[in-house]
């Protein structure tokens, strides 16, 4: 019997409602070329049959889809790569079940060794404010930048930026190629002066991407919708200010990295900690020992976390009396030394920090 005439597995027909609901859901709304190239994958026997057969984490639909766009970057897909130059919908759906089918085992190369960052959301409008916020109360002259959990590191770019508030205010690098435009809500003003000189910037984390690695840098693309057009081009921009100055980088689990991190700060300069939509992926307990590592590291010399997180996520953060869940992330300013410590929610943001609403520092 052909296997297109088997009858299709459990797994396979889990497997095409999983790629259905993702052409419906998320694919649908944000890339219509990836949405009919889901509906392909999960409507084929044959790419049924091939993603059956991948290891277990690399079969979501995220995955598989970033690992075709990243082979036909490569130019290991070529028909792939030309539908997706085209925009034609019905060609690449084509091709990429061909490129599936006929190539598995590097597509399985592919996902055994990468993981689709959980978000790639770029909040520099509302960090600018936080990270000038936190170096003010402690009056910094220079900081070290730490970002913990982010999936690309983008976060340490926000010194370089050029941010415009709804209300007209602007920060950061008028000039820069990198732009981030943001909605100011309620009645204070967001704080626009410049954040004090960056002389360190770090990327810790389980998997920390080099953004100067060229190899990285084209993963970070194919996780991108081909017809994703805004956002390839902002994160080429981006790209190419990060590769100026590469951060350091630390492996390892997210709290046991931050006192390896925080050593590469000088020790003239503030080091101010980064979170943004990271800790909510740990259990609450390890979210608690990623404090406790902070105020370890804070014995010796003060350190700042801005935390960017959901409400009650991040350990000690004032909550504002909002409930969990509730749709939008709390901004949580903390500053920890020998001299004691020291919690604020200076705001609320909505849509990863397309939306603002800035409370003060307290």
């Amino acid at each position: 019997m052909k296997a297109a005439e088997r009858q299709p597995t459990d797994l396979q027909e889990e497997l095409g409602r999983t790629y259905r609901r993702f052409a419906e859901g998320r694919a649908g709304e944000e890339s219509p070329l990836h949405a009919r190239v889901a509906l392909a994958l999960g409507g084929s026997p044959a790419a049924l049959d091939a993603l059956s057969a991948l290891p277990t984490r690399g079969r979501s639909p995220a995955l598989v889809l970033a690992a075709l766009h990243y082979l036909a970057l490569k130019g290991r897909a070529p028909s792939l790569a030309d539908a997706y130059a085209a925009g034609d919908q019905d060609a690449a759906a084509s091709a990429a079940v061909d490129a599936l089918v006929g190539g598995p085992e590097e597509v399985a190369a592919v996902v055994s060794r990468r993981q689709v960052p959980h978000h790639l959301a770029r909040p520099y409008a509302v960090l600018h404010p936080a990270i000038g916020a936190v170096a003010r109360r402690v009056g910094a002259g220079a900081v070290g930048l730490v970002d913990v959990g982010s999936p690309a590191g983008l976060n340490l770019l926000v010194d370089g930026v050029s941010i415009a508030y709804s209300d007209g205010r602007r920060a950061g690098e008028p000039a820069s190629p990198v732009a981030s435009v943001c909605r100011v809500v309620g009645e204070r003003a967001v704080p626009t002066e410049p954040i004090p000189a960056v002389v360190a910037r770090v990327a810790a984390g389980t998997a920390p991407f080099d953004a100067a690695d060229a190899d990285d840098a084209l993963w970070l693309r194919a996780c991108l919708a081909p017809d994703d057009r805004d956002g390839l081009a902002a994160l080429a921009a981006e790209l190419a200010l990060a590769s100026a100055a590469p951060p350091r980088l630390v492996r390892g689990d997210l709290a046991e990295a931050v006192p390896r991190a925080l050593d590469a700060v000088p020790p003239d300069a503030l080091p101010v900690v980064i979170t943004t939509w990271s800790l909510s992926r740990l259990a609450a307990a390890r979210r608690g020992r990623f404090l406790e590592r902070l105020e370890e590291a804070a014995l010796g010399r003060p350190v700042a976390w801005v935390a960017v997180e959901g409400v009650g996520v991040a350990p000690s953060v004032p909550t504002l009396g909002d409930r969990p869940a509730s749709g939008h992330s709390i901004v949580g300013l903390a500053v920890l030394g020998p001299e004691g410590r020291w919690f604020a929610a200076a705001g609320r943001c909505w849509s990863r920090g397309r939306v603002l609403e800035w409370l003060g520092a307290g």
